[in-house]
């Protein structure tokens, strides 16, 4: 009986959240994360879900404060604008389209247990662990590659984007500090070359950026399935395949750094959270850093319809899967670990239209990831993790702001790992 009245409860919320919130903002969903079954295991449900407010000002911050102070403390939900978006739109788009072949749009093969895509022989390079293989390398130009990955964790054929630094040989024996780049949503694996002009900033130093795919979803996790897991398995992809690929057969080494934006700005937080050790530094710009503040799951849930259960599970009754995956609750977990955050409040700003209406896509997004920023930095100094934020206030949604923070954050990354210039 009890279930029964949580879940009219649930939809009973869900209902309401459907009044008040703008239908076109499918979009929000893109922050999304979701919880692995198998390997990398979930994180569980072993702290307390928090409850974090909406911004007061924008700051911008580095240190911590007491480890002592509770990550449960309740404040204020976050505040969801509620206006139509201008021209329909994308609250978290960022600019680019999914690849032909996205492995989240594929429903036929969600949920099914992974398995390398049909007509993959042995090939010539190196297998990552659960047979994962590289079956083309294009090159691009002189210092990028597109990686052609066979991925049993996605059943298909997916690409990488490798850029390597000058002076680079397939035949070298040394390894290179790496920086794994991980696109928005509604993205694809070029936006960080095509978009970010990555390779502007990255030529300077000897460290090589490998840039994975990662869903238009952008969720950066093994995706729920009604609790049976399987394919697409991001998380998997990432922290299984690519990284061991790019070690075996790029000479990556093995001191990485994450970096991100919008959702995989989230995707590269709770990365260096659940995998303590592999990365010396997270950096995440505009990113979703706080899913399961009050309003947020509804809010994901129903923007996502169906997929929303898919890749998170329901958010009252597997609400732990939710937890797992927020960067904000496992932000202790960062201790050690290099921290770069940044994001704008939605507010037009120096790079955009002056003008711009209250619903567009930009302002709405940043409205919201930016709350969420402000919510992580306060989680992060009450478990006592040092953070280096950059909240500038005034700032929409896009590549431009984006750049900027590239580049303000990239020596601190660069010194994490060890890269030099050249």
């Amino acid at each position: 009986m009890k279930k029964r009245t949580d879940r009219k409860i649930a939809i009973a919320g869900t209902a309401a959240a459907a009044v008040i919130l703008p239908a076109v903002m499918v979009g929000l969903a893109q922050a999304g994360v979701g919880v692995p079954k198998g390997k990398p295991q979930a994180a569980g449900n072993a702290e307390p879900i928090p409850s974090f407010g909406p911004p007061t000002q924008p700051a911008q911050v580095s240190g911590s404060a007491s480890p002592k102070a509770s990550p449960s403390t309740t404040s204020k939900p976050i505040t969801v604008p509620n206006v139509p978006l201008t021209h329909g739109g994308n609250p978290f788009g960022t600019g680019g389209s999914p690849a032909r072949n996205d492995p989240d749009s594929n429903n036929g093969s969600h949920g099914k247990k992974p398995h390398l895509p049909p007509g993959v022989g042995d090939g010539k390079y190196r297998k990552a662990p659960d047979g994962a293989t590289i079956t083309a390398i294009k090159k691009v130009h002189a210092q990028e590659f597109d990686v052609s990955i066979a991925s049993p964790a996605l059943g298909a054929v997916v690409q990488t984007r490798v850029f390597v630094p000058q002076g680079w040989k397939a035949s070298d024996t040394k390894t290179y500090p790496v920086v794994y780049a991980f696109h928005g949503g509604n993205n694809k694996y070029t936006s960080w070359s095509h978009d970010g002009h990555i390779e502007n900033v990255a030529k300077n130093y000897n460290a090589m950026v490998v840039m994975p795919e990662g869903g238009s979803n952008g969720s950066y996790a093994n995706w729920w399935n009604g609790g049976k897991g399987g394919i697409p398995e991001w998380e998997s992809f990432h922290i299984s395949e690519v990284i061991p690929l790019m070690e075996a057969n790029f000479h990556a080494g093995s001191t990485r750094a994450a970096m991100g934006l919008s959702s995989g700005g989230q995707g590269s937080i709770t990365y260096a959270e659940r995998h303590p050790g592999y990365f010396k530094y997270a950096a995440s710009y505009s990113g979703a850093l706080n899913i399961t503040a009050p309003g947020m799951p509804a809010v994901l849930t129903m923007m996502n319809k169906d997929a929303g259960t898919k890749i998170w599970g329901d958010p009252i009754f597997n609400r732990s899967n939710w937890a797992a995956h927020d960067a904000a609750v496992n932000v202790g977990k960062l201790k050690g670990t290099g921290v770069y955050v940044s994001s704008g409040n939605g507010q037009p700003g120096p790079y955009d239209n002056p003008n711009a209406a209250p619903g567009d896509a930009g302002r709405v997004g940043e409205n919201l990831a930016g709350q969420m920023n402000v919510n992580f930095v306060d989680a992060a100094k009450r478990a006592g993790v040092s953070v280096t934020s950059h909240l500038y206030g005034p700032g929409m949604h896009n590549w431009k702001y984006w750049r900027r923070e590239v580049n303000l954050s990239w020596p601190s990354i660069m010194a994490a790992i060890g890269a030099k210039k050249v």
